[in-house]
């Protein structure tokens, strides 16, 4: 049976509608309400690692890494790009969010936290051939301390003491001292809400996640383990930095 002109202009009409609504109904909540442009990326990406992930081992192992990596800290860019977003906040560099973070929400100021976090302990950790003798880090905290293996045992007691999740730090402080102490969840010593502040020169995560597959529940070994990746040349760049 031949069908009407009318009743041809109705189907089409309705495929167009219809093809329009699958359209739409690929498109993110966030693209239809407003909050972004369709032509925008993602306003902060996941930084390159800079080495492969069996680099640190035997220290830390390349599954934990990539793990860590490619899931944990890209969760953290991932959510934080979207706590932005529905705030229709854009064109703030990680830094200025991180240290004014008592203006934004307890998503951004989470994730933010663990990407600064998580981007520092990637360089922080490069392989290199540094000696830790010979640079300026070491001669402070030769001053600060009494000695290298004095400093270490302070630290590792207090990344040990950390309740639950969260990290331990080295920082310059306000006046210009290396200090140790410890920040919880993905907080840092850089935020404006944080009770332990200063300019991070060294920081190791002591969450679970960061460890939990090659050492287990025991954060003691893998503390220790830890040190043997620690590029000095890159921490006391970060302390030279802080010190101007």
């Amino acid at each position: 049976m031949e069908t009407s002109p009318d009743r041809r202009a109705f189907i089409k009409k309705s495929a167009i509608v219809t093809l329009g609504a699958l359209a739409v109904s690929k498109i993110p909540a966030a693209v239809k309400h407003g909050l972004l442009k369709l032509d925008d990326g993602p306003q902060f990406k996941l930084p390159p690692l800079g080495y492969d992930y069996n680099a640190l081992e035997p220290w830390i192992d390349a599954q934990t890494m990539e793990i860590h990596y490619s899931k944990h800290h890209q969760a953290y860019v991932d959510k934080l790009n979207k706590a932005l977003g529905e705030a229709k906040v854009n064109g703030v560099s990680l830094d200025d969010l991180v240290k004014n973070i008592s203006k934004y929400s307890t998503a951004v100021r989470n994730n933010a936290g663990g990407h600064w976090n998580h981007s520092f302990f990637w360089k922080l950790m490069e392989k290199t051939e540094s000696v830790m003798e010979r640079l300026k880090l070491h001669e402070a905290i030769n001053n600060e301390f009494g000695s290298a293996q004095t400093f270490q045992e302070k630290f590792n007691d207090a990344a040990k003491s950390v309740f639950g999740s969260g990290w331990a730090w080295v920082v310059v402080n306000k006046d210009k001292k290396l200090e140790i102490g410890i920040t919880h969840n993905q907080d840092n010593p850089l935020m404006d809400v944080s009770e332990f502040k200063g300019v991070p020169v060294i920081g190791i995560d002591v969450w679970e996640h960061a460890y939990y597959l090659k050492h287990q529940n025991v954060r003691a070994d893998y503390i220790k383990d830890w040190w043997n990746t620690v590029n000095w040349e890159t921490a006391n760049t970060w302390y030279e930095a802080a010190l101007k």
